[in-house]
């Protein structure tokens, strides 16, 4: 299969990497810096799963040509993408984005067709280090992807077989939306809190925040209720455990971003989860609060005064 990594961040590097080492004809398409890293030192992860270290192709500009593209930029950089993206958009291609949230696909679809729009997400911790190289954080490795409309189909099996494991775990599901909605709650209620409190899971919770964790993550999920996609007893149980660990290091990486004097992706994220609450008459004062301190952080950063 031929594929087009558009952005290469941890997520594109990885979920790129392990495709070409599969024996996928995979090639990217980033920023000019980007890019000349990619060419000069190659394309590099370090994982308890298998470090890669293989030369990258890398397009100045997109070509027809190719059976998918993998959308894995921020999600404030979507306007760019969906410009820079459109020439390999003809024949079948499809595109598979893993970008956090939901508000994207409504975007990708008016811009190409809701056909050839895949639903996608990825469930990893990883980061990109100064010198180009992701780094994988923890065991999560997942990618879930599927049809908007629903049932698995032979495209989207064919596309979930180019990530093997073990360096991938593809899924491909009959529900994306779903699932889509199920990452937003739990990344919702891990983003608005490590952004607002400026610290990991654990640390939240030696400092007394527990019960706020869990509010929130009680609020997220009657959000995706009242959106008509409730997340279900066994997921609230294991997503309970994980925010209420107390020797947690997780930070979202929107935090990460933040502290990396980066935009964020709260907007996006922590916006649309604050939006449908509105509407569901849900109180959403945490998220009003960890909206401000993004739009603050923006505003210090546009005026270059973070440290």
């Amino acid at each position: 299969m031929r594929l087009l990594v558009l952005g290469a961040g941890a997520l594109g590097l990885i979920f790129g990497g392990r495709a070409a080492e599969a024996g996928h004809d995979v090639a990217f398409l980033c920023r000019a810096a980007t890019a000349a890293r990619l060419r000069d030192h190659g394309l590099r992860v370090r994982s308890a799963f298998g470090d890669i270290a293989r030369e990258a192709r890398v397009l100045d500009r997109a070509e027809p040509g190719f059976d998918a593209v993998l959308l894995a930029c921020k999600a404030y950089d979507l306007d760019g993408a969906l410009e820079a993206m459109a020439p390999a958009m003809t024949g079948d291609a499809v595109v598979l984005p893993v970008l956090n949230g939901i508000a994207h696909i409504e975007r990708l679809c008016e811009a190409f067709g809701a056909a050839r729009v895949l639903g996608g997400l990825a469930r990893i911790q990883a980061t990109r280090l100064p010198d180009g190289t992701a780094v994988q954080l923890n065991a999560w490795r997942s990618l879930v992807l599927g049809e908007l409309a629903g049932g698995v189909s032979d495209r989207v099996r064919a596309l979930a077989a180019c990530f093997p494991a073990p360096g991938v775990l593809a899924e491909a599901v009959p529900d994306i939306r779903a699932a889509m909605w199920r990452k937003l709650v739990h990344l919702g209620t891990v983003a608005a809190a490590t952004l607002l409190f400026r610290a990991s899971i654990g640390e939240i919770v030696r400092a007394g925040g527990a019960d706020t964790l869990r509010a929130l993550l009680e609020t997220n999920a009657a959000i995706a209720a009242a959106e008509g996609f409730p997340v279900g007893d066994a997921f609230l149980a294991e997503y309970r455990a994980v925010v209420g660990d107390p020797a947690s290091a997780y930070t979202a990486s929107m935090l990460r971003d933040a502290e990396a004097g980066l935009p964020t992706e709260a907007e996006h994220v922590i916006g649309t989860l604050a939006r449908a609450g509105a509407r569901a008459g849900l109180d959403v004062t945490l998220h009003r609060h960890a909206l401000l301190q993004a739009a603050a952080h923006e505003e210090r950063r546009r005026a270059g005064r973070l440290p």
